[in-house]
């Protein structure tokens, strides 16, 4: 790797920064901030994102519905979260600015494409005059650059169409930022003529975009500090970036590679759990089949036949997907076979806000089925986490021979960060422990006395026809209307469910220690934000515990003995109080919640503030 381009003078150490970019949804905000990320990653720094993409598909140009951001926070120690507010704002547009000026700090950067802020830029975003000049941005360090004019004169002469250019100018930003902070170019130089081998002219231009941008920023010296994030301490190993939604694609293939198995995902397309489906589609060399079928019933119906036949099935959606699988859960529920219903979840109710996270299908996954029907539900706590979550959740499905709910969200969905890649040895062997041999077939419904699953039997396999279906059975796989039996089978299904807790790891907190003064309790993407606010407060002499649930339901050993150790829990959710109500049901415990239903997560500084409040600080 070369050195950075231009020469500079001594840079400003710092510990961590949070970048934001914000334009159209055309401007290529997404690819900016991947590069950053990936660069800032390649540079050694620990790095967390949240990208916020918007909802409506084609939006006007330069309206607030159209805007799109992505927030990086990179550092050289560990991070937990994307950062709270931005060190510096990147606005492509006037509405970019009005919808994010708000989560800049105080006396940070603000880089500006003035050339946007022009009477029709300014109207479309309910602008009266320019905060440019009107004085509404006294309190950060404005810096105005005509980003789409020197784009174009860096592209003068090369014969690209106007339209063509424009779209150039993500890349003038992204040189500014690179020279700003000391990040190389050659990472993204070398991304850009991979991504348009096809379109040379493309690349080229790209290319020169970037080095001008970069160019500028040091000939300019724009900038009146520049600064230096050094590398972060992590773990000795192979890493890589990786989106919540892409490590569940690639712990399905790691799954049919330690088991055998043939691993089949039925799905139907649902902001925001496509990806998955997008990167399985890439995996069929490594025992995944990935299947787009015509709705979401039709997709749950493919992943449970496949099991049916030997396969584990897999489908992925989001709320709306979930509620019309449903059925066919209840149906997976009566046959007892393995499948992963991953839900990633999404601000609702409806459509809702498609683009933005919320936690809301909490007790639709425990509780969402007619009849009565349990089924495991698992929650990822970090995208890295989500690769995990995968392999436990396929864990208990094979043992169990049960469905098994996971959700994940859009803020893990989409935001990334470093992974250390496992060695296979780290990765669990599945077994299917499939029943073959005649000779030890004592039922369709046989139970194991250890983990009262019943045997999983290929269709087709000689000897051993048997029946499944939503019909209530006996144990020999007889349909049965028998009052007594049907008590007894509803038992032992909720019983399996249930003796999965034996099975798991018991509740223990993350931080502090039992008897403090205050217990914060999490699930989900909650878990970073907690986690760093814990610690900051502890930090401070405040006696302030932490608890993370990734199983809920059943939920860990010993929780209602560790919530009782506590004289105050708070319990911080993206829903309305959901976890809440469950633990007050479950363990009587009062507790106190902290709801938000924005769609977007919560900030470290928020849970500080309830936190001393708690406290009485």
């Amino acid at each position: 790797m070369s050195a950075p381009l231009g020469s500079v003078g001594a840079r400003q150490p710092l510990d961590r920064v949070v970048v934001r970019i914000a334009g159209d949804s055309g401007d290529g905000i997404q690819v900016t901030g991947g590069q950053m990320t990936s660069t800032s990653a390649l540079a050694g720094n620990d790095v967390a994102t949240l990208p916020d993409y918007p909802a409506e598909i084609r939006a006007p140009a330069g309206t607030l519905p159209g805007v799109s951001g992505f927030q990086l926070q990179f550092s050289s120690s560990e991070i937990m979260t994307p950062g709270d507010q931005a060190d510096v704002l990147v606005a492509f547009n006037p509405a970019a600015l009005k919808v994010h000026l708000r989560d800049l700090r105080r006396g940070g950067i603000l880089l500006v494409n003035e050339d946007a802020f022009d009477e029709n830029g300014l109207r479309k975003a309910g602008y009266a005059a320019s905060p440019l000049d009107d004085g509404s941005l006294a309190n950060v360090a404005l810096h105005r650059v005509a980003i789409s004019r020197l784009t174009r004169e860096a592209l003068a002469g090369t014969g690209l169409g106007a339209k063509d250019a424009e779209r150039c100018k993500n890349f003038f930003a992204l040189g500014m930022l690179y020279w700003l902070y000391g990040r190389p170019v050659d990472p993204t130089v070398r991304w850009i003529r991979d991504k348009y081998a096809k379109r040379p002219e493309l690349a080229e231009a790209n290319e020169k975009v970037l080095r001008a941008g970069y160019n500028f920023g040091n000939t300019v010296r724009l900038f009146q500090s520049v600064y230096e994030v050094p590398p972060a301490r992590l773990a000795p190993g192979t890493y890589r970036n990786l989106d919540g939604n892409e490590a569940i694609a690639l712990a399905l293939a790691a799954i049919a590679q330690r088991s055998g198995l043939k691993v089949v995902l039925g799905s139907y397309p649902i902001t925001p759990a496509s990806t998955v489906l997008h990167a399985c589609s890439r995996l069929r060399a490594y025992g995944v089949t990935a299947y787009q079928a015509e709705d979401e019933i039709a997709s749950i119906g493919a992943a449970l036949g496949a099991a049916f036949a030997g396969a584990l099935g897999v489908t992925t959606t989001s709320g709306p997907g979930l509620a019309l699988k449903g059925e066919t859960l209840g149906l997976a529920t009566m046959v007892e076979l393995p499948l992963l219903v991953f839900d990633i979840q999404r601000a609702g109710p409806s459509t809702g806000m498609p683009t933005k996270t919320e936690q809301s299908d909490l007790l639709m996954a425990l509780f969402g089925r007619h009849g009565e029907a349990p089924l495991p539900v698992l929650a990822p706590a970090t995208p890295s986490d989500c690769f995990w979550i995968t392999i436990e959740a396929a864990r208990i499905a094979i043992r169990y021979r049960t469905p098994v709910i996971v959700l994940s969200e859009g803020y893990l969905a989409s935001g990334s960060e470093p992974f250390r890649v496992p060695r296979p040895d780290e990765i669990p062997v599945l077994d299917p422990g499939y029943l073959t041999d005649p000779a030890g077939y004592a039922g369709a419904y046989a139970r194991d006395p250890e983990t009262l699953a019943r045997p999983w039997i290929p269709a087709g396999t000689p000897g051993l026809q048997h029946r499944v279906g939503g019909l209530e059975k006996d144990d020999l796989g007889q349909v049965s209307y028998d009052a007594g039996n049907h008590q007894r089978m509803v038992a032992l299904r909720a019983g399996k469910i249930a003796g999965i807790a034996a099975d798991l790891p018991p509740a223990r907190l993350e931080e502090g220690t039992a008897g403090d003064d205050l217990l914060v309790v999490g699930w989900g993407s909650t878990c970073g934000a907690i986690t760093q606010a814990v610690r900051e407060e502890r930090a401070l002499g405040r006696r302030v515990a932490s608890l993370h649930l990734r199983h809920l339901n059943p939920l860990p050993r010993g929780l209602g003995e560790l919530l009782a150790a506590f004289p105050r829990v708070l319990v911080p959710e993206l829903n309305t109080g959901q976890l809440l109500w469950l633990l007050s049901a479950r363990f009587h415990v009062d507790a106190v919640g902290f709801h938000k239903v924005q769609g977007a997560p919560f900030r470290v500084g928020e849970l500080r503030a309830r936190i001393a409040e708690m406290l009485g600080a």
